[in-house]
């Protein structure tokens, strides 16, 4: 995607062949950062303190994270202990452990001496196949986006509903939940989207808004609890968002509220998609409510809110009484029954075990 007049990716290997570079996505949309890691430690820190994060980018910044460990040390103790430390930083998230487990099949038959420049090609070619699944999604999202505008008058947009940021910025390039929307614009297609705040870290109002707004789609910032409203008097004609994992039998992890808004979707008529990179597929998994680990994260991120002072400077500011406690779940799993269907690099399919194995059928051992 483009920031002015120049393309960028959400990370990028550094002319020295070592270091990475990353938007740190914590100040925006007031203040445009680049940071650069230089170390396994540094890595795990922007992971874990959301310098980076979406599901498809943290795997794609782990990788990274063990080619830079590499440098240091290229033993099968160091591969190890670098795995066990990038993976300790996001427990929900599947693509972090994917791309680690990547990356250490990738590099545990090799000797010592060729792993650095293995692991820095492996660690390139998981940014640059995010790139094209996302690209990919986005081309079969399109097709939903179009059928739906073609039953609408000529020139009315199709108004769609998203949660949370599964844009260029949780990904490597395009994003999954975006990338049908980008699309449907380069070809024509009269889009709006409701871009829901998704509190507590406002990665809708900071993230998506920034996104879409220096792309030119036209857009309209919400409160969560209004997407319920805008369907009940047929303002939403879809609903797309992202996941950080998915079942095997098409339960979708994402972000906390995600739920509730398939509620509101089923209860209206609404068709609620989710863009699915095969990465963030758990096929280990079968219930998510039951079984996958939902990251607790903290207080301060409800009890505070970010954003520009009258100086123009970033602040944080409290928004509740000091002493009054706060839960910060940050994700909740919505289940494959209220799933209109799966967007995935190789097609859509219906959130269910044989619509996924459909589309995924070396899986279906």
């Amino acid at each position: 995607m483009r920031i002015g007049d120049k393309h960028y990716r959400t990370i990028w290997l550094n002319a020295d062949g070592r270091s990475v570079d990353v938007i740190d996505q914590r100040w925006l949309p007031h203040e445009f950062r680049i940071e650069t890691l230089s170390s396994v430690e540094a890595v795990a820190t922007a992971i874990r303190d959301m310098w980076v994060r979406g599901a498809p980018l943290i795997g794609a910044t782990a990788a990274y994270g063990m080619a830079l460990q590499m440098t240091v040390e290229a033993s099968d103790a160091a591969l190890d202990q670098a795995w066990e430390r990038l993976h300790e930083t996001r427990p929900t998230a599947i693509n972090l452990r994917w791309a680690l487990d990547d990356m250490r099949a990738t590099l545990r038959p090799l000797p010592a001496g060729e792993r650095t420049a293995a692991a820095y090609r492996r660690a390139a070619a998981i940014a640059d196949e995010d790139v094209a699944i996302n690209r990919a999604i986005g081309r079969n999202g399109l097709e939903i986006i179009r059928t739906i505008a073609a039953k609408k008058k000529p020139g009315e947009r199709v108004n769609i509903l998203t949660h949370c940021n599964a844009g260029w910025l949780a990904t490597v390039d395009y994003g999954t939940a975006t990338a049908p929307i980008y699309l449907a614009r380069e070809a024509g297609i009269p889009v709006h989207v409701y871009v829901d705040e998704t509190r507590p870290r406002n990665q809708g109002a900071q993230l998506t808004a920034w996104e879409l707004g220096g792309d030119g789609v036209p857009h309209t910032l919400v409160v969560d609890n209004a997407g319920g409203h805008l369907m009940q008097h047929g303002m939403v004609d879809m609903v797309i968002v992202g996941t950080d994992r998915t079942t095997a039998n098409g339960d979708v992890c994402n972000k906390i509220g995600t739920y509730l808004k398939a509620l509101a979707a089923r209860d209206n008529g609404v068709p609620f998609y989710v863009g699915l990179p095969s990465p963030t597929i758990d096929w280990t998994v079968h219930d998510g409510v039951s079984e996958i680990p939902i990251e607790e994260r903290s207080a301060d991120e409800v009890s505070f809110v970010q954003g520009r002072g009258p100086d123009g400077g970033t602040v944080s500011v409290r928004i509740s009484p000091e002493k009054t406690p706060a839960a910060n779940p940050a994700f909740d799993v919505t289940p494959a029954r209220l799933v209109t269907g799966l967007i995935t690099e190789r097609g859509v399919c219906e959130a269910s075990p044989e619509g996924l194995r459909k589309l995924f059928p070396e899986r279906a051992g």
